[in-house]
């Protein structure tokens, strides 16, 4: 288990984290966002031993960092976000190179992480021949060569093409299985499809930390209801659907195939209204709309997502 209790770190006048604590348990998959500057990559440096904590402790296993450094070093693989490989040599005496730094059995330990880490093509290329995703996946061999029980990825698929990233993907679900990982990332997607749990920085305090599918529904306070219908007119349109949302304030807006459909006359319009999170008022729309013999072509609730979630706890804008 990893615990941070009432960690702050400075760097000159400036407050880059500012009295965090969380732990994460062993096994777990989380997500550590927020915006450029937020804390993250200070937060993470911390973990790694790699910087010192003005105040507060940091333990791994209930031992603190600070007074088993090295053997706390030992249980964590961190791949920054630009990993810093030696261009000029080639993939495999990279690898054998940073085994025998780590003091690791290379014959054993490389040709698994070449299988792992899907490296077979490359392993006699030389590293600055490399794509940028073979690259994040050489960086991901080395954290992982002393077999860490704790993995750090700072943006692990940042630059890569759709595919690179879905293998990095696939990569990182597998290892999770067996090992705690804390991965930042300004993905949100990202975050939905491989964490668990989501801890969420801003101006180096943390604004959230839930079970990522909880997050939403824990943060947010509203969604919203698209209405496209054929009408008399936009504003009667407009008038029905905010009287069946409560207090909703309903918006228009453009509906790009109205034209086709009805030859080139208006009459079909689009409304989107907001609405509690917790409120159905689709079938009153369905119904309403029928009897007044409107037709109806269309009726949504979308939800607020995670990015909505991200946006309201670091600006302070409203959800």
């Amino acid at each position: 288990m990893i615990e941070l209790a009432h960690v702050s770190r400075s760097f000159g006048s400036f407050r880059a984290v500012d009295d965090i604590s969380f732990s994460i348990r062993t096994g777990e998959i989380v997500g550590l966002l927020g915006p450029n500057g937020a804390g993250k990559t200070t937060t993470m440096r911390m973990i790694t031993g790699f910087l010192t904590p003005d105040e507060g402790t940091i333990t791994i296993d209930g031992r603190d960092i600070r007074e088993d450094e090295r053997d706390s070093k030992r249980k964590i693989g961190y791949m920054p976000e630009s990993a810093p490989l030696y261009g000029d040599m080639i993939v495999e005496d990279y690898l054998n190179y940073v085994a025998s730094m780590q003091g690791v059995n290379a014959a054993e330990r490389v040709p698994f992480l070449c299988r792992t880490c899907g490296l077979s093509e490359v392993m006699h290329k030389n590293i600055a021949e490399l794509s940028r995703g073979y690259r994040q996946r050489v960086g991901l061999a080395h954290a992982l060569m002393n077999d860490p029980e704790i993995l750090i990825l700072d943006e692990p698929t940042s630059g890569l093409d759709p595919n690179q990233i879905g293998e990095v993907r696939n990569l990182i679900k597998e290892l999770g299985k067996t090992r705690t990982v804390i991965i930042s990332t300004h993905i949100l997607g990202e975050v939905e499809m491989l964490c668990g749990r989501v801890i969420i920085i801003s101006h180096g305090k943390i604004a959230a930390d839930s079970p990522t599918s909880e997050l939403a529904s824990r943060y947010m306070r509203s969604a919203s209801v698209s209405v496209i219908a054929a009408a008399p007119s936009q504003k009667e349109l407009i008038q029905e659907v905010e009287k069946l949302s409560g207090n909703g304030t309903a918006a228009a807006f453009d509906v790009p195939y109205a034209e086709t459909l009805l030859n080139g006359k208006s009459g079909i319009y689009g409304v989107r209204v907001s609405v509690d999170a917790d409120k159905e008022i689709r079938p009153d729309i369905a119904k309403n709309v029928s009897e007044k013999g409107w037709a109806l072509y269309e009726l949504s609730l979308q939800r607020n997502s995670l990015e909505d979630v991200f946006r309201t706890l670091t600006t302070g804008g409203e959800a």
